[in-house]
């Protein structure tokens, strides 16, 4: 497998580690990567800490280096389900202790960090030969919070 080149780094206000076993807690087979803690660096921000960890083969960073940037939605990471249980999964998991839900399959977890949990079937619908599904399938979707499976398609 080749090497990641790029890996989001996520900015929160404190405790790297803290929130690296939040991940590693909802993204199952997950591993945390290293952690490190600066005291007295130097650095503009004063202490801070850092932590790497893995979440479904993709390597994140966490710097909690105080409050001076938080989260908005101009970024999000998608998360592709197979099926409703694994959407079901990731939505209670990210919108629980203090997440909140979005529109179209957003939501956002207790960090604010903005997740989008998109089922493969939706993607199918979006592409589908015949236009009317598409359109159903947008349709509907617009309507919902968490997407149901079941309710994109014309009964």
């Amino acid at each position: 497998m080749a090497k990641q080149k790029i890996a989001p780094c996520l900015w929160i206000e404190k405790d790297a580690k803290k929130a690296a076993k939040y991940y590693l807690s909802i993204f199952k087979n997950g591993k945390l990567v290293s952690y490190k803690a600066y005291k007295n660096s130097g650095s503009p921000s004063g202490d801070f800490d850092v932590a790497e960890m893995e979440l479904l083969g993709m390597k994140f960073q966490i710097l909690a280096a105080g409050p001076m940037f938080k989260f908005n939605e101009a970024v999000s990471f998608a998360i592709i389900c197979k099926n409703q249980e694994e959407v079901d999964y990731y939505w209670k998991a990210l919108t629980a202790k203090g997440g909140s839900e979005g529109p179209c399959g957003w939501c956002k977890d207790k960090y604010g960090l903005s997740w989008q949990v998109i089922p493969e079937q939706l993607y199918k619908l979006e592409n589908h030969k015949e236009k009317a599904k598409q359109e159903y399938a947008f349709k509907a979707m617009l309507k919902m919070k968490k997407i149901i499976i079941a309710d994109l398609e014309e009964k």
